[in-house]
C-alpha cells in the first residue's frame, strides 16, 4: 500500500494530466501516463470521446494542486490488486470528486480506471 503522501501525488498528478488533456483537447500525453492495460483498451481518440463532456464544458480543475485530497473512503487494494482511491477536493465554485484505480504497471502505480465528477 502506497503511503498517504504517495497516494496524494498519484491523485493530483493524474488529475492535473487529465486537466491538461481536457484544456488542450489532446489526450496523447495523458494516454502515455496510464497503465498498459488501460492504454491498450483506450487509445487517445477513445479517451477524447469519453471525456468529451469535460472538453465541451471547458472544465478546469487544476486548483486541486493547491488543496488537500479528502478521502471519502479508506484507500484499499482490492482482490484484483487494484489500488482504489475515492475522495474529493474542496475547490470552489465546484467540488472535484474522484474515483481512481491504480495498478502496478511499468514499475510504478499507473491509472487503470477513473471517474471524475465536478459539481
Amino acid at each position: 500500500m502506497p503511503s498517504p503522501f504517495v497516494q496524494e501525488v498519484l491523485i493530483k498528478s493524474i488529475l492535473v494530466s487529465l486537466n491538461d488533456a481536457v484544456a488542450a483537447d489532446n489526450f496523447t500525453v495523458f494516454h502515455a501516463k496510464i497503465s498498459k492495460p488501460f492504454r491498450d483498451q483506450f487509445p487517445p481518440d477513445k479517451l477524447q470521446t469519453i471525456f468529451k463532456d469535460l472538453v465541451e464544458k471547458h472544465a478546469v480543475f487544476d486548483a486541486v494542486v493547491a488543496k488537500p485530497a479528502i478521502a471519502d473512503e479508506d484507500a484499499k487494494i482490492d482482490d484484483k490488486g487494484v489500488l482504489r482511491l475515492k475522495g474529493h477536493f474542496e475547490t470552489t465554485p465546484k467540488q472535484v470528486k474522484y474515483q481512481l484505480g491504480f495498478i502496478p504497471s511499468d514499475g510504478a502505480w499507473k491509472l487503470s480506471g477513473i471517474a471524475i465528477d465536478i459539481e
